[in-house]
């Protein structure tokens, strides 16, 4: 499993509470909705470096009915 690098992000309150919404609407944690988020921008801009996990944990997929 890759290592993970800790940081620290400002986000407006607003948009904070946007994307634990979103996150919570895809049952996934705020944490992995923004690795999601970014993970798929990166994939979309071919900038994904080679050899990374392009999908994510089973546990961050949204549940499918």
């Amino acid at each position: 499993m890759p290592k993970k690098k800790a940081f620290a992000l400002r986000l407006d309150e607003n948009m904070m509470k946007a994307l634990e919404k979103w996150a919570g609407d895809e049952f996934r944690s705020t944490n992995g909705q923004l690795e999601w988020i970014i993970r798929e921008s990166l994939k979309k801009a071919g900038r994904l470096p080679k050899g990374s996990i392009t999908n994510p944990k089973p546990d961050e997929n949204p549940i499918q009915e």
